[in-house]
C-alpha cells in the first residue's frame, strides 16, 4: 500500500562568527574550562554579533539547505520554524525568513516549544504533508539565546550558544514499510506543572520584558533522562524498532551527561551518538538540526540510514523522531 513520506532531501546549517571559549567566559564570571567541561562536556560555543538576529541565521541556514536539495526557494510552499529567541513578539520570525528568500505564496510560522522546538516543527510539518496540503516544507531550528542570558549567573551563561540548522523535507509516496525514506514517528509530549525549573522570568504579558534565563540544573537533568527514554521507548513500539536497529541517534546537545546518561539507559552504542555539544554548547532549538548538518557534512549520516532524534526543553516539553534519511 502507497503511503505519503516527508523526505529529508536536504540539509544545511549556519553558525555565528564569534567562538566564545570557556576561557574566555572565565575572565567575564567564577569560572573555569575545568568546571565547564566536567559538568557539561562544553569547550566553546558560537555568540552573534552585535545586530546579528536569528532570522539572519535561519536564511542562510534555510539557503543551505535549499542548494542541498538541488532546489530554488521558491519550490518551498511551507516554513515552520522553532524559535525560543524571536527577532519580534510579532511578527513570526519564520515570515522574515521567508520575505529573506523571496518567497511569495505557501505558508510561514512559528513554533515555540524550546529546546524540544525542532521536533515539534518537524512533526508540525509532517501532518501539514502528508495531509497533502503543501508539497516542500522549510523546517528550521534558530536561536539567539546570548540575548536571554544573565551574564553574571555562571550557573546558566557558561551553557548555551547560538546558531541555526534546517532540513527541506517533500513529500513522496513510499511503499508503506520501515525501508521507506521520510519520518515513520513524532511523538510530543509536555506537562507545564514544571516552569519553575526552566524558564525565562520575563514576557510581554507578565513583566513587558524580554528577560533572562533561569534554571534548576539538578531537576533538569532528572526529568530529562526519564523523560526522553520514555519517548523513545514509544517511538521503538509504534514502529517495532529497537536500539540495534537505529544507525545514528541525535540528541538535543544539552549537555554531554544526558545525551550520555540517555544512551546508556536505552542501550545505544556510543559510537553511533551524535555529540557537537563541544562546540556548539547548547543551542535549543537549533541543536539538533546542527548536529545533524554536522554529521551529514561529515559523511556520516547516508541515504537510508535510520536516525533517531529527541529533545526536552523548558515548559517542560519533550519529543522524538525517527526518520529515514
Amino acid at each position: 500500500m502507497s503511503v505519503r513520506r516527508s523526505v529529508v532531501v536536504g540539509c544545511g546549517h549556519h553558525l555565528p562568527e564569534n567562538v566564545v571559549t570557556n576561557a574566555d567566559l572565565a575572565k567575564r564570571v567564577d569560572t573555569s574550562d575545568e568546571w565547564i567541561i566536567e559538568r557539561t562536556g562544553i569547550r566553546e560555543r558560537r555568540i552573534a554579533a552585535e545586530g546579528e538576529t536569528t532570522s539572519q541565521l535561519a536564511i542562510k541556514a534555510a539557503r543551505a539547505a535549499i542548494a542541498d536539495a538541488g532546489l530554488e526557494p521558491g519550490d518551498i510552499d511551507l516554513i515552520v520554524l522553532a524559535t525560543a529567541t524571536p527577532d519580534y513578539t510579532f511578527p513570526s520570525t519564520a515570515t522574515q525568513v521567508q520575505a529573506g528568500l523571496g518567497i511569495t505564496h505557501g505558508a510561514a510560522f512559528d513554533v515555540q516549544a524550546v529546546c524540544s522546538g525542532f521536533v515539534y516543527a518537524l512533526a508540525t510539518a509532517d501532518n501539514f504533508l502528508k495531509a497533502g496540503s503543501h508539497k516542500r516544507a522549510l523546517v528550521i531550528g534558530a536561536e539567539t539565546f546570548s540575548r536571554i542570558l544573565d551574564w553574571q549567573d555562571r550557573t546558566t551563561c557558561v551553557l548555551f550558544g547560538d546558531g541555526a540548522g534546517a532540513l527541506v523535507l517533500e513529500a513522496q509516496d513510499g511503499e508503506g514499510g520501515i525501508a521507506d525514506r521520510g519520518i515513520h514517528s513524532t511523538h510530543l509530549r509536555s506537562d507545564g506543572r514544571h516552569l519553575d525549573k526552566l524558564y525565562v522570568d520575563g514576557g510581554p504579558s507578565s513583566t513587558m520584558t524580554t528577560g533572562h534565563l533561569r534554571m534548576e540544573g539538578k531537576e533538569v537533568f532528572r526529568h530529562a533522562v526519564t523523560n526522553l527514554a520514555d519517548i523513545i521507548e514509544e517511538a521503538f513500539r509504534a514502529t517495532g524498532l529497537k536500539a540495534d536497529d537505529i544507525a545514528w541517534f541525535v540528541p538535543h546537545q544539552a549537555n554531554r551527561r544526558i545525551i550520555d546518561a540517555t544512551a546508556k539507559k536505552l542501550s545505544i552504542d556510543p559510537s553511533r551518538v551524535v555529540i557537537t555539544v563541544e562546540k556548539h554548547g547548547n543551542t535549543s532549538a537549533a541543536s539538533i538540526p546542527l548536529a545533524l548538518a554536522t554529521a551529514y557534512g561529515d559523511g556520516r549520516i547516508k541515504k537510508g540510514d535510520l536516525v533517531l532524534m529527541e529533545a526536552m526543553g523548558g515548559g517542560f516539553t519533550w519529543g522524538s523522531a525517527l526518520v529515514r534519511w
